[in-house]
């Protein structure tokens, strides 16, 4: 076992990867402690998957060192791709397979004990009753991702690796998904997850995100808000008025995001004078109203994507 193993489950420093003359990780350190539930953040092709990848033994880094579940991440990668449960981005398990027998199939790939009653119980545990005698392909994009997280955990892995799992799944099927997750959580199940919804960003204890296989910023969502020192406005009027006003913002001093939100329009950029000045120009209009809002957390990501900032740390 690694030192920290006990506190940290993943505890990597400097991962570099590259795929040809293309560098895709740059230097990434990453310490996620046991029980947590970690949020990795990225636009595509910011180096997210192959992050995830070489965490569970699938990928070597070029360069690099640490540990995952306490077991080198190059000499010991057969160990931890038997501890860890990884889920991808695209449904993987057999389509013309039933959920049961799927789930009893990998139940066997793991040389589980009662590979068929482990499967029964998962199906309890998990919600799928009623749908065991299913065949996966005829499955809802929610289901097919509950029937996936149910095979991660058949082999009671102390980590899972959660690559978009809720992508192109509806509202409510995301919902009772991040439930699950909390629930494994608190069983003491450590959870790496990616995603691009900032609802789902700030469910996570932690965070951190990579942008050009870099990381820009890592911490509690409110601590990277925070961290970014940025400054907001809500702008409220008649519609015809709003847009005027966001096409004018947009080339206005201190101003680096404007969103439509409703009824309202949402301008933000970095603290200081500047913003302060534009805003009293905008809203001295009578038609419309203005007052301060809180920054959000979309706003920090985007403010870093545009600024490509160094590896700053919100803790």
């Amino acid at each position: 076992m690694a030192q920290g193993a006990e506190e940290y489950v993943i505890d990597v420093e400097g991962l570099e990867k590259s795929f040809g003359s293309h560098k895709v990780v740059r230097g990434v350190t990453l310490r996620v402690k046991r029980g947590e539930i970690y949020g990795f953040l990225g636009p595509n092709g910011s180096g997210k998957t192959t992050t995830i990848r070489m965490l569970c033994g699938l990928l070597t880094p070029d360069g690099g060192t640490g540990h995952c579940l306490g077991y080198d991440i190059v000499r010991e990668s057969r160990l931890i791709k038997l501890n860890v449960g990884y889920m991808t981005q695209h449904f993987s398990l057999y389509a013309d397979l039933t959920v049961e027998e799927n789930l009893e199939f990998v139940a066997r790939v793991y040389g589980m004990p009662a590979p068929r009653e482990l499967a029964r119980r998962t199906v309890r545990r998990m919600g799928l009753a009623g749908r065991e005698d299913q065949l996966a392909g005829e499955l809802s994009g929610g289901w097919k991702q509950r029937l996936a997280l149910s095979a991660c955990i058949l082999h009671e892995p102390k980590l899972l690796l959660l690559d978009e799992p809720t992508a192109g799944v509806d509202p409510k099927a995301r919902r009772e998904f991040w439930d699950s997750i909390h629930e494994l959580a608190a069983e003491g199940i450590t959870v790496l997850v990616s995603t691009h919804y900032m609802d789902e960003a700030e469910r996570c204890h932690e965070l951190a995100y990579i942008f050009n296989g870099r990381i820009l910023a890592r911490g509690p969502a409110k601590d990277i808000i925070t961290t970014q020192h940025l400054k907001a406005w809500a702008v409220r009027g008649a519609p015809p008025v709003l847009a005027d006003i966001a096409g004018r913002a947009r080339e206005m001093p201190g101003v680096e995001i404007v969103t439509f939100l409703g009824d309202h329009l949402h301008i933000c950029g970095p603290e200081g004078g500047a913003l302060e000045t534009t805003m009293r120009d905008l809203c001295s209009t009578e038609s419309v109203r203005c007052e301060p809002a809180a920054a959000t957390l979309e706003d920090s990501f985007i403010h870093l994507m545009n600024s490509g900032g160094g590896d700053g740390r919100a803790s």
